[in-house]
């Protein structure tokens, strides 16, 4: 495996762009790859903008077809958390099983030694330990790290982030001059698979089958009125509730035994303690005693000071030091210590 040749996923988009730009003036030998995922339309077809890249750079593109793996561990996963009355992040997943597990197969099979990405995060070895850590990026507003929380030590060791101490405007500035079509490309904020952003109707679209309406009712039971299907809200939701209702009421919790969504008064959205599943440490440790942390409980979230600790089977349960708006099940809880990336888990019970 050659130590200087590395396969950078690629895009289409301005990150993924300036990433091979900056790896290979850095003199490695480096190759593109992009995953095809689903079927786009022609002039949206992310290969064919990476191949422009690469030609422009003159290095080799590939395309690999992920479709069926993506459908099986992000589209699928993505539909039945929502069916649950769960609120996943499907990054998450993606970054897991596609980006840095299946790439890292392609990577081998080209005699790659790493495997590069445009995330907006930082790789720290810690020199004592021998211990890699995923830390924050330069430019705090595009921080990816929450995302990046599952890697494992093996997947770490041969990543790159070229992008983590730049700023966007950074690399907006070296595609204009090295004249990318992309270079101002504008950003989507969506779903990659539901660019239109309306997660409700691309559910009901993928089984085949309308969402069953049921009742609004508030922490009582008392029933207030009639929803849509519990794939439309979200815990934390005021608007779009579609009730006339004396005082203002939030999403507080989605009954899916009784297909009930449950409204309250803000006050009623603060919960201090969670409980989190397919917990993944970055270096391992004695997690049986509580200790400090910072935790973030959603991607625009900011960290909050909490303790956390592991059960016998693994869970991680954090509780902070204040309660926190809106915790929701299946979002990813992350945490840091400073700008480090401990590590993580998806939040599968909420409690006050």
């Amino acid at each position: 495996m050659d130590d200087k040749k590395v396969l950078i996923a690629m895009s289409g988009g301005v990150d993924s762009s300036v990433a091979a730009l900056l790896l290979q003036e850095a003199g490695y030998s480096c190759i593109g790859v992009t995953m095809r995922l689903f079927a786009t339309a022609a002039e949206d077809d992310p290969a064919k903008r990476a191949a422009e890249v690469c030609a422009r750079l003159g290095i080799e593109h590939r395309a690999v077809d992920l479709s069926s793996l993506f459908k099986e561990a992000v589209i699928e996963p993505f539909v039945a958390a929502y069916e649950r009355g769960c609120t996943p992040n499907p990054c998450i997943a993606c970054n897991r099983r596609l980006k840095f597990g299946a790439l890292l197969k392609t990577a081998d099979s080209l005699g790659c030694r790493y495997l590069a990405t445009g995330h907006y995060a930082q790789k720290v070895l810690n020199e004592e330990s021998g211990c890699y850590y995923v830390s924050k990026a330069a430019d705090l507003n595009k921080d990816q790290s929450y995302v990046l929380y599952n890697l494992t030590q093996e997947q770490l060791a041969r990543v790159l982030f070229p992008l983590g101490g730049l700023t966007k405007t950074e690399v907006r500035q070296l595609a204009t001059a090295h004249a990318f079509a992309n270079a101002q490309q504008k950003e989507s904020q969506d779903i990659c698979f539901i660019p239109e952003g309306k997660y409700a109707d691309f559910i009901c679209r993928y089984r085949g089958q309308s969402c069953l309406p049921g009742d609004f009712v508030d922490e009582t039971g008392k029933v207030l009125g009639k929803h849509k299907g519990l794939i439309y809200y979200t815990v934390g939701q005021r608007k779009g509730l579609g009730l006339a209702l004396p005082a203002p009421l939030y999403v507080k919790g989605l009954d899916r035994e009784q297909n009930r969504v449950i409204l309250a008064p803000e006050a009623a959205l603060y919960s201090s303690t969670v409980e989190a599943e397919e917990v993944n440490l970055a270096c391992g440790g004695d997690w049986r005693q509580p200790q400090p942390v910072l935790a973030k409980a959603r991607y625009r979230h900011k960290e909050q000071p909490a303790t956390a600790c592991l059960t016998k089977d693994h869970k991680l349960v954090v509780r902070f030091a204040s309660p926190q708006r809106a915790l929701t099940k299946g979002q990813a809880l992350v945490l840091y210590e400073g700008d480090r990336v401990l590590g993580g888990g998806l939040i599968s019970s909420v409690s006050p």
